[in-house]
C-alpha cells in the first residue's frame, strides 16, 4: 500500500492500457445515489459527476461529515440506500469486511479506457475502487505573524509548540494553534498521525494484536496534550471545518489540516488579506525523528454490492466521467492533487509530495484498523481533559479494541 500511495502521488502521465471505448457520460437509465464526505473538493468532484450523468439521470448525492457512521447501515440494506460511496484507504476495508462494495473489473473493461493504472485500487486481484485524488495533512501558517516575531517556519512539533507559545505571549493571539481534535474520528486521526511520527506500530507484526500502550504511545499523547494547551479551549468540538473557520476569522496562526482545504481557504471568498498571508508548509516531524507526523491518503469511489446491476453501471459511469476529467482537474488545480491523466499539479501540491518523499506512512488499510481507530476516538478524551493518565487512556484503548476485535473474529 505504501508503494501504491507513492506511485499515485508521482504518476501524472497515463500509463494505462486501452480498456474499452464506451463513453461513460450521458446516463439515461438507472438511479445514481451517492454518499460522500462534506468538503469543498468533494463538491467540485460531485458537480462534475452530475454534469457527466446528464439532466435526465436520476441523480442525488448526500454530503455528510458523519458518512463513516452511516455507510455500513446504509449499504447493508437490500437494496442499499446508496448505489455508490466515496471511499478512502481508511474506509474501504470496513466496507469490504462486510462485502458491501463490488468488484469493478467488468465495468472498467467496458468504460475505463481513460483511467490510469494507478487509479485502479486492486485488492486480492480485483479492482474494488477508482482513485481520483491524493491527500495528506500538513502545516499551514500565517507568514506575517511569524515574520513580525522573528519565528522561523517550524519543521518539528517541538518548534510548533515554541512558536505558538511565543505568539501567545506577544498578545497577538490567545490560542494560536489549531488541529482537528474533535472527539470522534478526528481525534483518533490526530493520534494516528502523532504515533506514526514517533515511529510507532499499531499492531504486533503479522497479527491483529494491538500495541499502542507503550513509550511511543505515551509520547504521542503528551505531544497532543501540549498542542491542545495552545489551542481553543473548546478543541474537543473542533473538526476540520471548524478549524478552517477559526483560520478565516484570523484567530489562528498555525494549524495542521488537510491539503484539500486549499480549495476553500485560498479561494476568492472571505477575508482576502488573511488568504494572501496564508502559507503551506511540510508536516512537522516529532520526537527527534525525520519522518513527518502525518499519513498519506487516496480518495476514490466504490459501487454498492446491494444495488441493481443497472444502478451500479449508471453510478460507475457518472463517477468515472468525473474521475477522468482533465478539464475539471486543471480548472481546479489547487483543490487537491488529482490523480487524472493530463493534470498539471498546482502550487499547493508540494507538502503532500514532501510527505511521500520523507517516508510518511499511508493510513493502514488493515481490516481491523477501523476498530482501533474507533477505540482511539472515544478513549482519549479523558486524558486530554486532564482526568486520567496517558497510560490509563491507552490501556482503555487497548481493552476497547480487544473486545471489538474478539467479537468480530480478528482475535
Amino acid at each position: 500500500m505504501k508503494k501504491l500511495l507513492i506511485a499515485l502521488l508521482f504518476t501524472f502521465v497515463s500509463t494505462s492500457a486501452y480498456a474499452g471505448g464506451h463513453s461513460p457520460c450521458g446516463v439515461t437509465d438507472g438511479s445514481i445515489k451517492i454518499l460522500a464526505n462534506e468538503f469543498t473538493t468533494y463538491r467540485i468532484f460531485m458537480d462534475e459527476v452530475k454534469s457527466c450523468a446528464g439532466p435526465s439521470a436520476d441523480f442525488s448525492v448526500t454530503h455528510s461529515v458523519d458518512h463513516n457512521k452511516l455507510q455500513v447501515a446504509a449499504l447493508s440494506a437490500n437494496p442499499a440506500e446508496f448505489s455508490a460511496k466515496l471511499v478512502t484507504n481508511g474506509s474501504i476495508t470496513t466496507l469490504m469486511n462486510d462485502d458491501l462494495i463490488r468488484p469493478l473489473d467488468d465495468l472498467v473493461a467496458k468504460y475505463g479506457s481513460a483511467l490510469q493504472d494507478n487509479q485502479k485500487i486492486v485488492i486480492d486481484g480485483k479492482i474494488y475502487a477508482i482513485a481520483f485524488m491524493a491527500n495528506a495533512q500538513h502545516l499551514w501558517y500565517r507568514e506575517s505573524i511569524l515574520n513580525d516575531l522573528g519565528i522561523a517556519v517550524p519543521s518539528t512539533y517541538e518548534e510548533v509548540i515554541a512558536a505558538a507559545e511565543k505568539i501567545k505571549a506577544s498578545g497577538k493571539m490567545a490560542n494560536p494553534y489549531a488541529g482537528a481534535f474533535k472527539s470522534g474520528w478526528n481525534l483518533g486521526q490526530e493520534f494516528v498521525n502523532m504515533y506514526l511520527g514517533h515511529g510507532g506500530d499499531f499492531f504486533k507484526t503479522g497479527t491483529a494484536e494491538v500495541s499502542v500502550n507503550n513509550a511511543k504511545g505515551v509520547a504521542a499523547l503528551n505531544m497532543l496534550k501540549r498542542l491542545t494547551e495552545v489551542s481553543n479551549p473548546d478543541f474537543l468540538t473542533q473538526d476540520t471545518n471548524a478549524v478552517k473557520e477559526e483560520w478565516e476569522s484570523g484567530n489562528v496562526a498555525l494549524m495542521h489540516i488537510w491539503n484539500s482545504g486549499a480549495a476553500s481557504l485560498l479561494d476568492d471568498e472571505g477575508d482576502q488579506a488573511i488568504k494572501a498571508d496564508t502559507r503551506l508548509a511540510p508536516s512537522p516531524s516529532v520526537g527527534g525523528g525525520s519522518k513527518p507526523a502525518t499519513t498519506l491518503w487516496w480518495d476514490g469511489f466504490g459501487i454498492a454490492t446491494n444495488t441493481s446491476d443497472e444502478n451500479a453501471e449508471a453510478s460507475f459511469r457518472a463517477l468515472l466521467g468525473a474521475a477522468t476529467s482533465t478539464e475539471m482537474a486543471n480548472a481546479n488545480p489547487n483543490a487537491t492533487i488529482w490523480l487524472i491523466d493530463g493534470y498539471s499539479p498546482g502550487d499547493t501540491a508540494g507538502p503532500v509530495v514532501d510527505a511521500a518523499n520523507r517516508g510518511a506512512t499511508p493510513y493502514p488499510s488493515l481490516p481491523y484498523m477501523s476498530l482501533l481507530h474507533g477505540a482511539l476516538s472515544t478513549e482519549l478524551v479523558e486524558f486530554l481533559q486532564g482526568n486520567e493518565s496517558a497510560e490509563k487512556a491507552l490501556a482503555d484503548v487497548e481493552a476497547a479494541y480487544v473486545a471489538k476485535a474478539t467479537e468480530q473474529g480478528f482475535l
